[in-house]
């Protein structure tokens, strides 16, 4: 078996995948809860909308797993804990893989592992524990033919706004994202760029390696859509998003208008009529 059977349930036909990220809770950050505190009903609501895969961490996996029918997204398994995302930051920072990550993938059907590459200013020790993870985890994705998704972030200081935030400079993102391919990313969950219409570059830099764009903090339905339809058209092969699904009044609606986007190419305003249908009419 080689890669290429598992990253088949992940994209789809036409080579792009939209996943729902809903490992949030990871992380232990009240904000990333919101939404999700009734994971039961918030798997359920995204498995209705079949997206094209859904990321959780591995004690939510069996939320999905064991949902009865052939047809439900493919599963990418968050393999690794950090705690950079509050608004104070701890005097020690980590990013720990969890035990036995490939093992476990497999145990719960996997199609994919992700796991983060994090330059944090001022925390050359993070950023070295992350490139340790994604080597021991390069090795073992390969001999069980494992995709492996690595996240590159360019994270600001901290405190310049507080909380998790990540920086658009299209020069600090550029060096990681390749660093991703480098150490050898399968896919990369790529940060998105300030301004969006440069992300081309991005892919470019990620030489042939398939780049799923991140949602990152909560915006605007508009500028969501017309974000995500730029990144499509630029070449992205799908995205990553999670808040801005999870966190949103219709998360159904919402998972069905970014898959018109990225499987139909439904500009911004028709991923609009999607997803406000009902109050169009």
């Amino acid at each position: 078996m080689n890669k290429s059977a598992r990253l088949n349930r992940m994209f789809a036909s036409d080579g792009r995948c939209l996943d729902v990220a809903i490992d949030h809770g990871v992380f232990n950050e009240l904000t990333f809860v919101k939404g999700i505190e009734n994971m039961h009903a918030a798997i359920e609501t995204i498995v209705a909308c079949n997206p094209d895969a859904i990321q959780l961490s591995v004690g939510q996996a069996p939320l999905l797993q064991n949902i009865k029918g052939k047809h439900k997204p493919a599963l990418v398994l968050r393999v690794d804990v950090a705690n950079v995302y509050g608004k104070q930051l701890p005097e020690h920072l980590f990013c720990e893989l969890i035990a036995d990550p490939v093992v476990q993938a497999i145990r719960y059907d996997a199609a994919c592992v992700v796991a983060n590459l994090i330059c944090n200013p001022g925390q050359p020790q993070l950023y070295h524990q992350c490139v340790q993870n994604i080597v021991s985890l390069k090795a073992q994705c390969d001999m069980y033919a494992m995709p492996l998704m690595v996240e590159p972030l360019v994270m600001k200081v901290n405190s310049e706004k507080g909380g998790y935030m990540v920086d658009g400079n299209i020069d600090l993102i550029l060096p990681l994202v390749r660093q991703a391919a480098e150490l050898g990313a399968d896919v990369i969950k790529a940060d998105p760029c300030d301004p969006v219409d440069q992300f081309h570059r991005i892919i470019e830099v990620a030489s042939g390696v398939p780049v799923l764009p991140r949602g990152g903090g909560v915006t605007s339905e508009q500028a969501l859509f017309e974000s995500t339809q730029s990144l499509m058209n630029q070449g992205s092969q799908g995205i990553v998003y999670g808040r801005n699904i999870i966190q949103h009044a219709r998360p159904a609606q919402m998972t069905q208008a970014l898959m018109g986007i990225v499987h139909d190419q439904l500009t911004a305003q028709e991923a609009l009529l999607v997803l406000h249908g009902e109050d169009n009419k």
